[in-house]
């Protein structure tokens, strides 16, 4: 038996496939852009940030003035530095979460296809052939189980890794506001 029993299903299913192509690549597109953007801004950022340093450097009277715009400079640089990579992984977060979003839709939607194509098999099997379709029925739900199982510990990872990224992220931010707060101590 075949799985398309009409053109009609053949054309349905290829162009299924072919919107399913189409919003990965879209998917795709969105995140190039927004990393593109994101890339931009921060090149503009740094260059209007270097000059601003450049200018107050060449201000400098002192070197109690040079310890005190190292420790002002320092923390700025390193909170930026952690919202760019923050900004990465929440891109990259996303489009990992769009593309599994449509895979999803793609095997639920080839579950009921298989579950359609299985009923209309055991409609027209022989007279005993019920323990066949049963273990094929079994086979798919042991299989949709482990998918479902292997999707769920994928997301915690996912949660996880998102929560040590904030955590670093703080710490980072913190550590280098206390070492700015010591290296001025130290420099008054």
């Amino acid at each position: 038996m075949s799985a398309f029993n009409t053109p009609e299903q053949f054309a349905a299913a290829n162009k299924a496939n072919v919107e399913t192509m189409l919003n990965l690549a879209n998917a795709a597109f969105a995140n190039v852009e927004r990393l593109a953007a994101l890339n931009l801004n921060t090149a503009r950022s740094v260059l209007e940030d270097s000059i601003a340093n450049a200018k107050a450097l060449l201000a400098v009277k002192d070197v109690q003035g040079l310890v005190s715009l190292q420790a002002s400079l320092a923390q700025p640089l390193i909170e930026k530095a952690a919202a760019y990579n923050r900004s990465i992984y929440e891109i990259a977060s996303q489009g990992q979460e769009e593309v599994s979003k449509l895979f999803e839709g793609q095997i639920a939607e080839l579950n009921k296809n298989l579950a359609t194509a299985l009923d209309q098999a055991a409609k027209s099997a022989p007279a005993g052939s019920d323990t066949a379709v049963a273990a094929m029925k079994s086979a798919i739900a042991a299989a949709n189980s482990a998918y479902d199982s292997v999707s769920k510990a994928a997301k915690q990872v996912a949660e996880i890794a998102e929560a040590n990224v904030a955590a670093a992220t703080s710490a980072t931010a913190k550590a280098v506001s206390a070492g700015t707060r010591t290296g001025a101590k130290k420099g008054a």
